[in-house]
């Protein structure tokens, strides 16, 4: 949606349930953490090995037989820090349990996370992906490029079943996308691709506003780095889908080595803790200066997903680049979810290696900002940027009296 007045984040006094029946905002808190109470601790442990020691040899060469069948996590104590970490695997089981999937698996980065799905179906001779733009530019580029093995086809949401051969193996969204946050229909998309797998990226809306599993999706993608960490100090990817996948994603994991370090599970587990706080922190601050931006003349367009959220993208009339050198408060950088504001310009920066054509049919404009709302005090925010914007034009209205308009 481009309206910044027509968004329906969930409003605070809204029970959001989880896919196991409790609140949501209480299986953030308590899921991977169940067991604590039973071994006498309180903060979930961080296991730093990567070996671990065994006396029976023979038990050992059944386990990693019976892993290499089917990828499934060994029973008993450990076995190798490529094969799973205790710590991980918590964090794995929290979000598993918020997207409403059997399994996660985590990865070094949400581009291993994607390269690992991507390599799964080409194992198996399916390496035609349909995709839907506009992706992260990394994610687009990944595909384009066929660094994998892979082609791809480029469509809207209406063509992914005509897009459909039989090498198709994935159907790729991002929803909202980055960076103009348009909103795809999960349950029409899933329905198109009949029995080839849906993954959603469902970076920027997290399960707090969304769960694509509920809709059909196969597979949801999380970079871990955004809002799931939250605090812009760990780099992290997961994969949240059903066990037989998730054994897949596993074996895949193992071999080619994109594991997750324990002490980032730590942390991603800690995030999670305060996920639906920040988020809905957030997107009050991110609807209230999309209002803002909507009703101002330096602004010529609005970008704000009906579903809410902490994102907010907007074309200016003039030139970007000094909104971006002009902020004082708000960070210009890349990525996004932490609890600092970040804003940036797609065209130079996340989308650059897109083809320069390919952003802008995406609509990933020469204008368009992007910008990942904190939780800094609105108004202070809303200073930072009306005096990055620069002068208004002569004979506009004040922006109270705007907004009043608007409304």
């Amino acid at each position: 949606m481009d309206s910044a007045r027509t968004h329906t984040s969930p409003p605070d006094d809204v029970r959001i349930t989880a896919p196991t029946g409790r609140a949501l905002a209480t299986e953030a808190v308590h899921a991977g953490r169940d067991d604590l109470a039973g071994q006498g601790l309180h903060a979930p442990p961080i296991d730093l090995s990567t070996t671990y020691p065994s006396y029976d040899s023979r038990g050992e060469a059944a386990r990693i037989d019976a892993f290499a069948t089917t990828g499934a996590e060994p029973d008993g104590p450990p076995v190798y820090g490529r094969l799973g970490n205790p710590t991980v695997a918590r964090f794995e089981t929290a979000l598993a349990r918020l997207e409403g999937t059997e399994a996660a698996v985590a990865f070094a980065s949400g581009m291993a996370a994607l390269s690992a799905v991507l390599l799964v179906r080409g194992s198996m001779g399916l390496r035609h992906v349909v995709a839907v733009r506009p992706l992260y530019g990394c994610s687009d580029h990944l595909l384009t490029a066929g660094l994998l093995g892979t082609e791809v086809t480029w469509t809207d949401p209406a063509g992914v079943a005509d897009a459909l051969r039989p090498d198709t193996g994935l159907v790729l969204v991002e929803s909202p996308a980055n960076p103009t946050l348009a909103e795809v229909d999960l349950r029409a998309v899933a329905h198109a691709c009949g029995s080839v797998p849906l993954l959603v990226d469902n970076t920027f809306a997290t399960p707090v506003l969304q769960r694509p599993a509920e809709h059909g999706a196969r597979l949801v993608l999380h970079s871990a780095t955004k809002y799931l960490g939250g605090h812009g100090d760990v780099l992290a990817g997961v994969v949240a889908c059903d066990e037989e996948f998730a054994g897949r994603l596993r074996q895949v994991r193992f071999a080619t080595g994109g594991v997750l370090h324990p002490l980032a599970g730590y942390l991603l587990l800690r995030g999670l803790s305060t996920l639906p706080v920040r988020v809905r922190a957030a997107s009050a601050s991110a609807a209230e200066l999309a209002g803002r931006l909507a009703a101002d003349p330096r602004v010529a367009r609005v970008h704000y997903p009906r579903i809410g959220g902490a994102m907010v993208s907007f074309e200016v009339h003039g030139d970007p680049h000094a909104v971006i050198g002009g902020v004082r408060l708000i960070t210009p950088a890349v990525s996004l979810g932490s609890v600092d504001t970040l804003i940036q310009h797609p065209a130079s920066i996340s989308h650059r290696i897109v083809d320069a054509d390919d952003r802008r049919d995406a609509g990933v404009g020469d204008r368009l900002l992007r910008m990942s709302v904190g939780l800094e005090d609105v108004d202070d925010l809303w200073a930072d940027l009306d005096r990055a914007l620069g002068e208004r034009p002569s004979g506009a209205a004040p922006l109270r009296e705007a907004l009043s308009r608007a409304e």
